[in-house]
């Protein structure tokens, strides 16, 4: 066996040397570190109170999301404290409009407190800014098929959310305000099967654009109505449907709360009644005697209700005075009226009748 050579003593020298030098280099490294998880965890904190509910209902403002072949997409969830174990509770789908995210519409409508109070979910899936430079969900694009991977990416949210909470699949409602109530009047008529009950605010029907020229014409009232097939009521009627190729086409949608106001200046109020058109014609039902409602000092409206027999269709809601905001919205939002009746309280009353 071979002895070790003993190192002379400029190799000890330099041995001391190195060690010394790479200690220096690893608590400097540490030190580096240490500040940039610093940086970081502080970072961390600051988004975490910028992410606090925004309301004040009791639960969690969670953030999440979804991949899909068009890019991620953000959404954040309102979960409601004191869920009891077991329980499946409803879901509520919020719709943001242009200009808006998802905590934004959350502020304005305040649907988490009433989410915290009655106990549901409230999912706020969120558009980006790559795919909308406004975050206006692209309801018109059918033609390009951006609409149909907008929807698939919020039914991909609904899914995600569902596998990971408590919630119920068969009792889930949807609303928006804006381009949000587009997008939500489109996946209640693309999935019908998915939804139990919408409420478009402000927002124009399916059918009426293709694309962004379209979209334009449609705000302002001037798009052509779609042929909506009707069902049919009896047996004469149901050949005469079969002959237009209605009975065996007729869709069968969720019920539908319309929320419209007088001076909206952006999109139409002919939008609303087009929306109801298709939802009474659809279902065969017809206008009920509308009824004046005022409460307190809020801007009155007048209600409509579209019936096929006792089965509700369709509820009109147009609101005198309010311009292109959400009624009864928390004061100093943007696209927000307090004045106006509160629709958050309306859209729940109409929902929690369906997912019963």
């Amino acid at each position: 066996m071979s002895k070790r050579r003993a190192l002379s003593p400029l190799s000890k020298v330099w041995r001391r040397t190195l060690r010394a030098a790479t200690g220096q280099v690893l608590r400097a490294t540490q030190a580096a570190t240490q500040q940039v998880v610093k940086k970081a965890a502080k970072k961390v904190a600051a988004a975490h109170t910028a992410s606090k509910p925004p309301s004040d209902g009791r639960g969690d403002w969670i953030a999440g999301l979804t991949l899909s072949r068009s890019g991620p997409r953000r959404y954040r969830l309102f979960r409601p404290a004191g869920i009891a174990s077991g329980a499946r509770v409803p879901l509520v789908v919020m719709l943001h409009g242009c200009g808006q995210d998802a905590a934004g519409i959350a502020r304005s409508t305040r649907m988490n407190r009433v989410a915290a109070r009655e106990g549901f979910f409230v999912l706020y899936p969120e558009q980006s800014r790559l795919a909308n430079p406004q975050r206006c969900w692209n309801w018109f694009e059918t033609e390009s098929g951006r609409a149909q991977e907008e929807m698939a990416q919020i039914l991909a949210a609904i899914d995600q959310t569902a596998l990971l909470y408590p919630m119920d699949r068969a009792r889930v409602a949807i609303a928006g305000l804006s381009a949000g109530a587009g997008m939500a009047a489109l996946l209640a008529t693309a999935h019908p099967d998915r939804f139990r009950a919408v409420a478009m605010h402000s927002g124009v029907p399916p059918g009426l654009a293709s694309s962004t020229p379209s979209a334009l014409r449609a705000m302002r009232g001037l798009a052509s109505p779609p042929d909506i097939a009707a069902p049919p009521v009896g047996p004469r009627d149901a050949t005469r449907g079969a002959a237009r190729g209605a009975a065996s086409d007729a869709p069968s949608w969720p019920p539908l709360l319309v929320i419209q106001g007088t001076r909206d200046r952006v999109v139409a109020r002919v939008n609303a009644g087009e929306a109801v058109r298709q939802w009474s014609v659809a279902a065969g039902a017809s206008a009920r005697a509308a009824r004046e409602v005022q409460r307190g000092k809020r801007h009155p409206m007048t209600v409509t209700d579209f019936k096929r027999g006792s089965v509700l269709a369709a509820t009109l809601v147009e609101i005198d005075g309010l311009a292109h905001a959400w009624s009864g919205g928390a004061a100093k939002e943007a696209f927000s009226d307090p004045a106006g009746p509160d629709a958050t309280a309306m859209i729940w009353r109409f929902f929690a009748k369906h997912l019963r």
